[in-house]
């Protein structure tokens, strides 16, 4: 590797119980849900995989299941969790908490509308894709920008993923939401003289248990 490149290990946060409902409920920052059981050992299974990686730092969204996702990779470095705010999960609105089919049953306009493109209509009373990526390419840009020629970690969200790895794919923004991202799914991202690419996407093979791998059918519906 270049001196001077940087590996992003950007990973989704373990499993709630949100997450493992049927169908799923939809989980964005305001229900500030811990991790599941399952999701503990998903995020222990992550830290224990990553164990072996020179990581230098470990940075994570301010809401609980990332935090103690964050803080099973970093506590085999002898690392502390840094916060970064701008990679929150979208604001869901007044969604928050149901699932997608009450959704469409209740709200059929709103619903399809969104599902047409969110990246200009958004989740009723919260944020769209566009807002989210926003926020999130630039926090991105900046932490690739201060580790040059390290490998560092990020714990995130299914949505912040997903948009920020559309737009590395090259993806339609309104495709974005197709973007395949499982719980502790993990994405490597290689970034040398101002070029970023994907090197790896949702690789979930690390997890063992086929408890958790099954969990992955639930999370290309999850909710947002």
């Amino acid at each position: 590797m270049s001196d001077d490149a940087c590996h992003l290990y950007l990973v989704r946060h373990g499993a709630t119980d949100n997450n493992l409902a049927r169908p799923p409920r939809l989980q964005g920052r305001r229900l500030d849900a811990p991790l599941s059981a399952a999701g503990q050992r998903q995020a222990e299974q992550t830290g224990d995989f990553l164990s072996t990686r020179p990581i230098a730092a470990v940075y994570a969204s301010p809401l609980v299941r990332a935090r103690q996702t964050a803080a099973a990779i970093a506590r085999p470095h002898g690392l502390e969790v840094r916060l970064i705010e701008a990679l929150i999960e979208c604001d869901v609105g007044q969604w928050e908490g149901r699932s997608w089919p009450e959704i469409e049953q209740h709200e059929p306009e709103a619903y399809r509308q969104f599902m047409t493109n969110p990246y200009e209509h958004a989740y009723r009373g919260g944020e769209n894709l566009r807002q989210v990526e926003e926020r999130v390419a630039p926090a991105f840009a900046r932490l690739l920008a201060a580790h040059a020629g390290q490998h560092f970690a990020v714990v995130a969200h299914n949505v912040v993923n997903r948009v920020y790895l559309g737009g590395l794919l090259d993806v339609a923004p309104a495709k974005r939401r197709g973007v395949p991202q499982e719980n502790c799914g993990i994405n490597v991202i290689r970034c040398h003289r101002g070029e970023t690419t994907l090197l790896t996407l949702n690789s979930v093979w690390h997890l063992e248990d086929a408890q958790l791998t099954g969990t992955a059918s639930a999370a290309r519906q999850t909710a947002p």
